[in-house]
């Protein structure tokens, strides 16, 4: 007897009709995925762009979004405990989001769910073809070498094989103007280099999903996004525990704006197929850690212009002369591990972080084809964002207007939790505003360049 296989990707929206499609019944063979190549040049772009900027709406309401106050209704609800509504059937209490029994579309419902999902799919699709490349480019004795064996390897394999679905799924949510693969450019040339891109990529990519899901309109392909994520996350600690970082050094995982993704994520896409679908979504002056802590080092903290680019912030592993990955001795080590606890950490409360930033106007991105902006003031801060917490501390300005310095802050989210820690995000900005999780992408306005990447822990 045929297994009765109800397929999700019959109800997805992109379809000739408007309506949802019934569940596809007995079905003996798998659906298609997107095609992709894993193995083409990685090379920078050299032509010259044919379109220049974001994609713009035809009108702007307003130059920035002003801050409202509470919805009188926000803070009607009692909490007690007991049921203060009819019950819609047994066992079901009143309330919720998509629960009537209406039958879900999963497609993008407005201009937000459009770019943020084709966000992701650009994200997804430099994901599949950077796992693949480091395994292209390397060979088994240089993974050995880094202390990576051919499971692990295999493990990388695997989660490029998770990104096919991922790009699958998002395209039929979008439909024929989804974003298509494009080709890369990446700054590694050795394998522990490569770890910490993969484990950088794969930390924005989650939160940046983080920072939108709950504000999408479409409820129901929030809820695929949030069973794909969830894979990133884990993707996300796989790398931390090959390159021999505490896998969960927060209670929580932080979320940051689309923007602030697509900073970071930009400079490593080289070019896009013709007509490819272009995002809205800004693009910040780039923001280099100049002493970026060094995971690879015994001593994280004493690293001094080590990292291959700005924004990720990604190591430079060669010429370190008290390399982790020589040292036996247990607080030291930093090879290949379910966990380590460093007996030096990466960085601490006090420390002075040294900051260099790009001017706004540099070419970006595919086919140098979008602009960093800035609609920040004059740099006066350094936002700190990670698990719960936006914390900013005072910029003290270097010789000149693209330079300066800050000190880490000591906060903690609750007590017992560092808030800085992990693999977190700092940005210059031109004030402190008040922002929570929520809404977070209020920051936008107020950056002068970021984000980086910091290496807490």
């Amino acid at each position: 007897m045929a297994s009765k296989h109800h397929l999700l990707l019959g109800l997805l929206g992109w379809l000739p009709s408007a309506l949802a499609l019934p569940n596809i019944l007995a079905r003996e063979t798998a659906p298609t995925v997107v095609s992709f190549a894993t193995s083409m040049d990685h090379t920078s772009f050299s032509g010259t762009p044919t379109i220049t900027g974001a994609l713009n709406a035809s009108s702007t309401l307003a130059m920035t979004i002003s801050s409202l106050s509470v919805e009188p209704s926000a803070t009607t609800y009692p909490s007690d405990g007991k049921l203060h509504d009819p019950a819609p059937a047994p066992y079901v209490p009143a309330g919720g989001v998509g629960t009537n029994g209406t039958t879900p579309v999963y497609n993008a419902k407005s201009d937000f769910d459009f770019q943020s999902l084709a966000l992701v799919l650009y994200a997804e699709y430099i994901e599949l073809d950077l796992f693949y490349d480091g395994l292209a480019r390397f060979s088994e004795k240089e993974f050995t070498d880094a202390g990576l064996t051919a499971e692990d390897r295999y493990l990388i394999q695997f989660m490029a094989e998770q990104e096919i679905g991922h790009a699958t799924l998002i395209t039929n949510i979008l439909g024929a103007e989804a974003p298509k693969q494009c080709q890369y450019n990446y700054p590694y040339t050795t394998v522990r280099e490569f770890l910490d891109f993969c484990q950088k990529l794969t930390r924005f990519s989650e939160a940046g999903v983080y920072g939108f899901l709950a504000h999408l309109d479409s409820r129901e392909a929030a809820t695929l996004l949030t069973q794909t994520i969830t894979t990133e996350a884990r993707q996300q600690m796989i790398f931390r525990q090959f390159e021999g970082l505490f896998p969960m050094p927060v209670w929580f995982e932080v979320g940051v704006s689309q923007s602030w993704a697509w900073t970071l994520l930009a400079p490593y896409i080289s070019s896009c197929p013709e007509g490819q679908t272009r995002l809205a979504w800004q693009n910040f002056p780039a923001l280099h850690i100049v002493n970026q802590p060094n995971p690879d080092r015994i001593n994280g903290s004493s690293a001094y212009n080590e990292t291959l680019t700005p924004g990720m912030n990604t190591l430079n592993s060669t010429g370190i002369d008290d390399s982790c990955l020589k040292s036996d001795i247990i607080g030291e080590a930093c090879n290949a591990s379910i966990t380590h606890n460093r007996t030096t950490p990466l960085s601490f409360p006090g420390r002075e972080v040294l900051l260099t930033w790009e001017t706004p106007g540099q070419s970006v991105g595919p086919n140098n084809s979008y602009i960093t902006t800035t609609t920040a003031g004059d740099p006066k801060f350094v936002m700190w964002v990670s698990q719960l917490n936006v914390t900013y501390t005072a910029l003290t300005m270097g010789d000149n207007s693209t330079s300066g310095s800050t000190t880490q802050p000591n906060t903690t989210t609750f007590e017992g939790d560092p808030a800085i820690n992990g693999t977190m995000f700092i940005a210059i900005t031109d004030s402190d505003p008040f922002l929570t999780s929520f809404n977070f992408s209020m920051a936008n306005a107020h950056v002068v360049a970021g984000p980086a990447l910091y290496q807490a822990g």
